[in-house]
């Protein structure tokens, strides 16, 4: 099993993160790379699985792919998007409360 078993899921990605994902971070090329050695990590999860597990997992900060135990020696190749913006701030725990600045009390 090679990297070039999934061509067509790595070109399915390729062709979606091109259409659809805006990354700051990663040129189409930059993604590229990063996708096949992703599915290259997870393919050596995926043969050096433990007993009773049925994944290979390998992931970064924008994709994940997953190898899941198929019926057939080929696995299924799921390769997701980890969608996120950097400009959203993150919401305080309802157990926290914000500080407040001694200006804004008086």
């Amino acid at each position: 099993m090679t990297v070039d078993t999934f061509k067509t899921e790595i070109a399915a990605a390729l062709k979606a993160f091109e259409k659809f994902i805006v990354c700051l971070e990663k040129s189409p090329a930059e993604f590229d790379a990063s996708l096949r050695s992703l599915v290259k990590k997870a393919i050596r999860a995926y043969e050096t699985r433990g007993d009773g597990m049925r994944h290979g997992i390998a992931l970064d900060s924008h994709v994940t792919v997953i190898l899941s135990q198929s019926d057939t020696e080929r696995p299924l190749c799921g390769i997701y998007f980890n969608l996120h913006t950097p400009y959203q701030k993150a919401a305080l725990p309802k157990t926290v409360k914000p500080l407040k600045d001694k200006a804004e009390e008086e």
